[in-house]
């Protein structure tokens, strides 16, 4: 049977074999996917032992990102930019290709959920890994503006710089400010990228920042609304606030895609794990 799994360090908490075997009954294929705890100094070892035996996919999460693109033998474009792959795929001539699903699955959510990006500006809390890896995914949809925030403004231009031109090609402006320099404008979509909800703390905005926004999105999920989904819906009732459980759940259909070809059905998934949370 062919052989998946998910590579991270802990583990135990994944949800991702129960979300590939659903994947896989939705398709009617039949597959073998495990999570593997990695010794986080023998990370590379045990990919190789995988796949030198019958592996052939692997998810990627925490810690184990950085050294999964350096692992890959190619990378896709957004996984170059992303600068991490979660998604190793074992190909024909036995190479290995490094993906990046993180933000295709935050795009393909909100497109679930209705949300429009076409001439709406768009701001993005945070510029960590996870915003990093959402970026190309966004300005694919044609957004007018996308507009970084972040504690150091300096980091948040260094993550704009290095999508310039790909904004360009899709007409769109990127702008990064930190949280004190920015300005009171009119913000149709606002993500957090930021861990700030892991803790119930919240991102540096202020109310007068929400007063334009249509959808607010928190890559943090749990059973109730996230802190950052609270503050919003506080002080601005009328927004859609979305968290992170359909980002989870597309971004490792994209994973199952490019290893099986074949499209999974999300919604099944999300109805399952909406109700075990």
């Amino acid at each position: 049977m062919d052989l998946y799994a998910v590579f991270g360090n802990p583990i135990k908490h994944s949800k991702s074999p129960i979300i590939h075997q659903m994947f896989a009954q939705s398709v009617e294929h039949k597959l073998d996917y495990r999570a593997i705890l990695a010794p986080r100094d023998g990370f590379i070892d045990s990919l190789d032992l995988f796949f030198n035996g019958s592996g052939l996919g692997a998810n990627i999460t925490l810690p184990f990102k950085e050294e999964a693109y350096q692992y890959a033998d190619v990378l896709t474009l957004r996984a170059k930019l992303a600068g991490a792959v979660n998604t190793l795929k074992k190909c024909s001539d036995g190479s290995i290709l490094g993906d990046n699903t993180d933000g295709a699955g935050l795009v393909s959510d909100l497109l679930r959920n209705k949300v429009t990006f076409k001439n709406k500006r768009i701001l993005l809390i945070g510029a960590g890994g996870a915003a990093r890896g959402s970026i190309l995914p966004l300005l694919e949809q044609r957004p007018s503006e996308l507009i970084i925030v972040n504690r150091t403004q300096e980091k948040a231009e260094l993550l704009a710089n290095t999508f310039n031109d790909f904004s360009v090609e899709k007409n769109t402006k990127i702008n990064a400010f930190s949280f004190d320099s920015l300005p009171i404008e009119e913000y149709h979509l606002i993500i957090n990228s930021t861990s700030t909800s892991v803790t119930g703390e919240l991102p540096a905005l202020k109310a007068e920042h929400l007063k334009s926004c249509e959808c607010a999105y928190d890559m943090f999920y749990s059973k109730t609304a996230t802190s950052f989904m609270s503050w919003v819906n506080e002080h601005n009732y009328k927004t859609k606030t979305l968290d992170g459980l359909g980002m989870l759940v597309g971004q490792a259909a994209e994973s199952f895609e490019l290893w099986r070809n074949a499209t999974p059905n999300v919604e099944s998934v999300l109805t399952k794990l909406k109700s075990e949370l």
